[in-house]
């Protein structure tokens, strides 16, 4: 997605789906495949999506993701003065009302930072571009005092581990935890990250996290899928010293990475809930937990990453045992994508939350629709439509989520109008 973005830091595991796990298939060239009913799953002269009975649901969750890494939707750029940075908060959340939808996920700590006044991390770059400065007012205050007047949810989205884009402390502002305690540190795959093997920042970025909830009237506390980086070929996080000291009791490695992770997921719900009842946790990782060659409980996908091993996110688990409100597998692919089937991996999520009590919500790459660099099927304005009639089938689907809301605003082909028109006949409220 051109800028370093929450999809477009993740364009090496979407590739290593057909490029790693299915050889000689690449991404861009997913076998043909039928929708539901027999309707082509791809080309602009498809038919039309049915109505379906769950069309103009009362409750149903709706959502866009806002994303501010890298300036990806906003600011449409640093610096800009802060009045005009509002109007610019503001235009995002009456689009969400002209669409029809009912919540925004909006991303306040992006990289170890903040859009609020936080006594924990500095001040995001990406408002003034320089990190520490003082924006002048207070984005995430305002988006959630304006959302709500809007009658939108605000679903305040963090990044747990991820410091820099970059591997250089030294372009980390003086006082940031980073460089102050530079053994929580690991340089990665040309970025920064806390290590999440140590207590210590484990607890650190839960405080961080926590005092927007404490602060701020937000709905939900929300991650994306950013735990253990994603593999890079040829590196290697260095967490042995970790390891050696915490990691005694596990049979290996992974076990005690999936540790570190789970505990940070069950702690994190459980002061989230400490706090204020009433506020929500949902995560939205990448949409396979594991292939079902590598587990009989896996999905009927051939993804060269599984959040599982790759992520060391037990993804299924934290379902399972209700560990968090909601979850939004990011199914960022096509019906009929031959490695990950978007209509053979919705069915899968909806077993996996049935009779838990999460909510199933489903992610929709939006960003993909129009773009001439994605496969056939993302031309179709029909596509993301047809995705919706297929979750309305399966009683669990409670609602989608789009990336992002740069493309909720242009909307290339109209893939976006065709989901309001075939869909979202009227407004509705969120599921409780």
């Amino acid at each position: 997605m051109g800028q370093i973005s929450r999809r477009g830091l993740t364009a090496a595991a979407a590739g290593a789906l057909a490029a790693t796990a299915v050889p000689g298939v690449a991404a861009a060239h997913p076998a043909a495949g039928a929708a539901p009913g027999g309707r082509s799953g791809g080309g602009p002269n498809a038919e039309p999506a049915p109505v379906t009975p769950g069309r103009g649901r009362r409750r149903e969750f709706r959502g866009m993701w806002l994303a501010t890494v890298a300036n990806r939707d906003w600011p449409s750029r640093p610096g800009l003065p802060a009045v005009r940075q509002r109007e610019e908060l503001l235009a995002y959340l009456d689009t969400a009302v002209a669409r029809r939808l009912n919540a925004v996920i909006f991303q306040v700590r992006p990289t170890a930072d903040a859009l609020w006044p936080s006594p924990y991390e500095p001040w995001a770059e990406y408002l003034t571009g320089v990190q520490g400065r003082d924006p002048g007012w207070d984005p995430l205050g305002t988006a959630v005092a304006e959302a709500h007047a809007r009658g939108l949810e605000l679903h305040a989205w963090f990044n747990p581990y991820r410091v820099a884009n970059h591997t250089d402390p030294a372009r980390l502002v003086a006082n940031h935890p980073a460089r102050l305690r530079p053994e929580w540190v690991v340089r990665y795959g040309g970025k920064l990250y806390y290590n999440p093997g140590l207590p210590e920042v484990r607890r650190f970025v839960e405080d961080a996290m926590l005092d927007a909830v404490r602060r701020y009237d937000i709905d939900a506390v929300h991650w994306d899928d950013y735990f253990y980086p994603y593999p890079v070929a040829g590196q290697t996080f260095d967490d042995d010293a970790a390891y050696a000291r915490y990691g005694g009791a596990f049979p290996d490695r992974a076990a005690w990475r999936r540790d570190n992770i789970d505990r940070l997921v069950l702690e994190t719900a459980r002061r989230i809930k400490g706090l204020k009842k009433h506020v929500r946790f949902g995560i939205s990782p990448f949409a396979v937990w594991r292939n079902q060659a590598t587990d009989p409980l896996g999905s009927d996908t051939r993804a060269g990453v599984q959040t599982y091993d790759d992520l060391y996110a037990d993804t299924r688990r934290w379902v399972r045992e209700g560990w968090i409100d909601y979850v939004v597998p990011q199914v960022y692919w096509n019906i009929g994508f031959a490695a990950a089937d978007y209509a053979r991996l919705v069915p899968w999520w909806a077993r996996t939350v049935r009779d838990t009590g999460v909510r199933l919500y489903i992610g929709e790459a939006l960003y993909k629709a129009g773009d001439p660099a994605q496969p056939a099927a993302w031309q179709d304005p029909a596509e993301l439509s047809r995705h919706l009639t297929l979750g309305h089938s399966h009683p669990e689907v409670r609602g989608n989520v789009f990336f992002s809301a740069k493309e909720v605003v242009q909307d290339r082909i109209g893939a976006l109008a065709r989901v309001v028109a075939d869909h979202y006949p009227a407004p509705a409220r969120p599921p409780r």
